[in-house]
């Protein structure tokens, strides 16, 4: 247990230093979803479960690299590439965090961005506006921006422009699957920089993320007005007040034939497969590749922990493979 305390303190001390700019304005933070409050969760039902170690002999990290300035607010990536340069450009992964929409930090995912970095692909981990901040739809224009970056800046960095991937896990993947479902809508694209570049994304990895907010796993939730979900605090209203609205956040209701392959890899938990089926019916009758691979006996933060990160890693190079890297 003193590793894991040692481990902890490390990774609390690199989330703060990886959130803190002298040149940002100060925003509402929301520190509910962290890594520490992850493993004090999880070890009561696993207690076997072990952060995530990734060598970093292999990979070069560009860090508080700004992609968007909005009227002094800063946001920012972190990019992951392979240390030695590759003739060919590389296809390239954005990585959204979880927290409900409301929490969590770009750090977390710091240990999958290194595993594809090794394995041949840029990866960056992206900061982007939670509830407290900004409400639905500006986490969307922040990522459509962060996608446009990467293309922008892809001879500096060089990612292939043609191969760009989303991942994200939780409220993240529900991101990640709104932003491929949304390619090419022009009412989200937002007016973030970079506008001449197209935000459209070629695959998506969706880990336990929902697909419909008017499941009633989650349109079900505020039936008591001094507890408002997740949801109700990002979109603002809850499902009774303005079903409307939560019908246009799921990014099943987009889904279609601009709709890229996804990878769904999920836990055990039912509630975190909110829409998935319908989603990939929509697929299937279209011919867009999916594929749904659940792990069994997982908890809800299963990719941030091992035993389970390697799977679920091993699982997202495969599908990448066969979407991006197969030419």
């Amino acid at each position: 247990m003193k590793k894991i305390a040692l481990i902890l303190i490390l990774l609390s001390a690199q989330l703060n230093i990886a959130q803190s700019s002298k040149k940002e304005i100060a925003v509402p933070r929301d520190t509910s979803f962290t890594f520490h409050s992850a493993i004090e969760k999880i070890l009561k039902e696993y207690p076997y479960a072990r952060p995530v170690f990734v060598d970093s002999a292999e990979v070069s990290e560009k860090k508080n690299i700004v992609y968007c300035l909005m009227n002094g607010r800063e946001l920012h990536l972190d990019l992951f590439s392979p240390v030695k340069r590759s003739v060919k450009k590389l296809p390239a992964v954005l990585l959204v965090h979880g927290g409900g929409w409301k929490s969590g930090a770009r750090s977390m995912e710091m240990p999958m961005a290194m595993r594809l970095a090794s394995s041949g692909f840029v990866a960056a981990t992206v900061e982007y506006r939670l509830s407290p901040e900004a409400k639905y739809p500006a986490a969307i224009y922040d990522f459509k921006s962060a996608v446009r970056w990467l293309r922008a800046n892809s001879d500096e960095f060089n990612i292939d422009s043609n191969k760009i991937a989303i991942y994200g896990c939780s409220s993240g993947g529900h991101l990640a699957s709104f932003i491929g479902a949304t390619n090419g809508i022009v009412r989200f694209e937002g007016d973030n920089g970079n506008s001449s570049n197209s935000s459209s994304v070629q695959a998506v990895v969706n880990i336990d993320g929902i697909l419909d907010f008017t499941d009633p796993a989650e349109s079900g939730k505020d039936n008591d007005p001094a507890k408002p979900s997740a949801g109700k605090l990002w979109l603002g209203y809850s499902f009774k007040e303005n079903p409307a609205l939560w019908i246009e956040a799921s990014p099943l209701t987009y889904a279609g034939v601009s709709t890229p392959p996804i990878l769904f890899i999920n836990s055990s938990i039912e509630r975190f497969h909110a829409g998935r089926e319908a989603f990939i019916q929509k697929l299937r009758d279209l011919d867009i590749y999916s594929e749904v691979h659940t792990i069994p006996d997982t908890p809800h933060t299963f990719w941030l922990f091992n035993p389970w990160f390697e799977e679920t890693a091993e699982l997202i190079l495969s599908f990448l493979g066969k979407i991006l890297k197969n030419d």
